[in-house]
């Protein structure tokens, strides 16, 4: 029980990610954390998204997939699948058994463990959102060897709309960096909260001068910012020690820290009479989409309506600083 409830408020720790300015936009999003795929009529339909790690770091396949009449033929991977259904159920054939999912449960299947999947009745159909994790993330911040979940079908409100929110967001940008920064978290409190694998300690030493270390870093190369598994490394810690130390110290991982930061700066390239475009791309964000998310996520604003509250520059119009 203590174990859950400390990993309860790293999970409300990763939901309220964005907390700064205009509120707890990422809490205010929680809902919508891939439950739209069970309220809208449910087709065959499956989408991948590879997002990656950190930069130049491994890649972690997504899986978004919506499905009326498709049956799996018996099939295995190679790594973790972690399943969120999202609408209607599904029987999964698994370990001599079945297992029905439903809407708000999680799926855990094992790497080399043979399964099927299909729907759960004749009307319904399913759908779900997957991702595929090499078993050492699973291995990060436990002890005794690889992650066994004795059972596969859990239940776990906070961490099914942690997992969900984090899907829906990296399949529609998968920022490496935010990618890092939050799947390898939940994957560890996945395996800490409902497997065999025993939690390491939270507490790590010097955890205020690596946080401070790892911002300098961020800032430093805020444009193309190295992994968090280099930065531990050079540190001589786990990337969970780092991720941990950071958001102890921080209050927000590392990702959002570097988010906030960037907007910092985009404000001070505005005053030059950058375009939103131009200063996106200096700051680091994927786009001006990216760019306008993470603004009005800070400052409740879009940078147009930011130019134009703060500063009235002659020959430069609204539309001129609309998208």
């Amino acid at each position: 029980m203590g174990e859950r409830n400390r990993v309860q408020r790293g999970l409300g720790d990763e939901q309220g990610a964005g907390k700064q300015g205009a509120g707890n936009p990422e809490v205010g999003e929680q809902a919508s954390g891939g439950q739209g795929l069970g309220k809208r009529a449910l087709g065959e339909q499956a989408r991948w998204t590879r997002a990656r790690l950190g930069r130049c770091g491994p890649p972690l396949d997504l899986l978004t997939a919506s499905f009326r009449r498709h049956v799996y033929a018996p099939h295995a991977h190679d790594e973790y699948t972690i399943g969120v259904c999202v609408g209607g159920s599904e029987v999964i054939d698994y370990r001599g058994g079945h297992v029905r999912t439903g809407p708000g449960t999680i799926i855990v299947l094992e790497p080399g463990e043979v399964h099927t999947g299909g729907p759960g009745n004749p009307t319904d159909g399913y759908a779900y959102l997957a991702l595929y994790a090499e078993p050492s993330l699973l291995a990060d911040g436990t002890l005794g060897g690889p992650a066994h979940f004795r059972e596969p079908l859990i239940d776990d409100p906070a961490l099914v709309r942690a997992l969900g929110t984090a899907h829906t967001q990296l399949s529609a940008c998968p920022d490496p960096l935010e990618a890092e920064s939050r799947l390898p978290w939940l994957l560890t409190a996945l395996a800490r909260r409902h497997s065999t694998a025993r939690p390491v300690p939270d507490r790590v030493p010097g955890a205020a001068a690596i946080a401070r270390t790892v911002r300098d870093r961020l800032a430093g190369e805020l444009a193309d910012p190295p992994s968090l598994a280099l930065l531990a490394t050079d540190l001589g810690l786990s990337r969970y020690q780092l991720l941990r130390a950071f958001r102890t110290t921080m209050g927000i991982p590392p990702y959002a820290w570097l988010a906030q930061h960037r907007v910092a700066r985009a404000r001070t390239l505005f005053d030059t009479g950058l375009r939103p475009a131009e200063v996106a791309a200096l700051v680091g964000f994927a786009d001006q989409a990216h760019l306008t998310r993470w603004f009005r996520r800070v400052l409740g604003v879009t940078p147009a309506v930011y130019r134009n509250s703060v500063q009235d520059t002659p020959g430069r119009t609204g539309r001129d600083w609309a998208a």
